[in-house]
């Protein structure tokens, strides 16, 4: 019996430790949790006190107007209307993700469903290194390389395009430099193209084998088992990856603010040169004009992150009732 007893409080310590080391873990995981909120909290708050004095400024014409005047003429004091930089920060990651979300599905089936192992591993080292490249050097690539080389390509597709009424609005006379929207919205699919890539392999990735095996085995094609297999188990994955690469396209600021042109207009001419938020903030932030001109500017910043956020629980929305929709009719 004593033998049987000391044997056992080891056993009981050891139990009680693990307990212990649970509780801490659980304990960290959440101070770690609460941290993140805290310090989104302290952004928003901090940032929304410092652009205060632009948003009683300029009131709901901070939202509506599209003019962006940060000095004094003829009297008159500063204008500050963000809607010009909305409407550049909405086409330019628009056509991003026109660009980027197929050329980035179609790489990772290629990854997971088509590709030799040797084949891709060499496909995502190169996939990892475009995203290592500063996005400095992706907009002096758009400067010195693809806008140029896009003029004649534009000009192209406005002789083509230009003369029908509706569609020839959104393909207009090209500016000389190709510096604007699309040449913008081209240069940051590239950027994104890696982020989405990777987490759609990933998530691509986690289709159960059995899944496949039982829709060919069915007498469906490659395609068919794709499009019944694999695209309903991965569509809350890739509709996350598709935000995060939005995120990027939205807050991306050196590569735009090179390439985009630098114009306060709202115009429906996709090749015209334009503006957006993250770009007038570093273009600007070191000359804000006459007070308060750099609150203005810190209130882009808040007004970036309200969009960022108000997109992302509509990406939630979408991806909980597509969820719903499809667990309804699996049963």
């Amino acid at each position: 019996m004593t033998q049987t007893t000391e044997r056992r409080v080891p056993r009981l310590n050891a139990r009680g430790h693990g307990a212990a080391s649970d509780r801490a873990f659980n304990g960290l995981s959440l101070g770690a949790g609460l941290l993140v909120l805290a310090i989104l909290a302290l952004i928003l708050i901090t940032t929304t006190r410092e652009a205060w004095p632009a948003i009683n400024y300029a009131g709901l014409d901070f939202i509506t107007r599209k003019d962006w005047i940060p000095l004094e003429v003829a009297g008159a004091g500063p204008v500050y209307g963000a809607l010009s930089f909305v409407y550049g920060t909405a086409v330019v990651s628009f056509l991003a993700l026109i660009f980027a979300v197929p050329v980035s599905i179609g790489i990772a089936l290629f990854l997971t469903e088509l590709a030799p192992r040797r084949l891709r591993s060499t496909v995502t080292t190169i996939i990892d290194l475009l995203a290592s490249i500063p996005s400095v050097v992706f907009g002096l690539w758009g400067i010195i390389v693809v806008g140029p080389a896009l003029v004649n390509v534009y000009d192209a597709i406005h002789g083509a395009l230009g003369g029908i009424p509706v569609i020839g609005r959104l393909f207009g006379e090209p500016v000389s430099t190709g510096r604007g929207f699309m040449t913008a919205g081209i240069i940051v699919a590239i950027m994104i193209i890696p982020i989405i890539t990777s987490i759609t392999r990933e998530v691509f990735a986690t289709v159960p084998e059995a899944d496949k095996h039982a829709a060919l085995a069915l007498g469906a094609t490659r395609w068919e088992m794709i499009k019944g297999a694999v695209f309903p188990h991965s569509f809350g994955g890739v509709v996350g990856a598709i935000m995060l690469g939005l995120g990027r396209a939205m807050g991306e600021t050196i590569a735009v603010a090179l390439v985009i042109g630098a114009a306060t207009q709202v115009t429906p001419n996709l090749f015209a040169s334009g503006n957006a938020l993250a770009s007038v903030i570093a273009l600007n932030f070191g000359d804000p004009g006459v007070p308060p001109g750099r609150s203005a500017l810190i209130a882009l910043g808040v007004l970036l992150f309200a969009i960022t956020i108000i997109v992302n629980y509509g990406a939630r929305l979408v991806v909980r009732r597509a969820e719903i929709r499809m667990k309804g009719a699996a049963a």
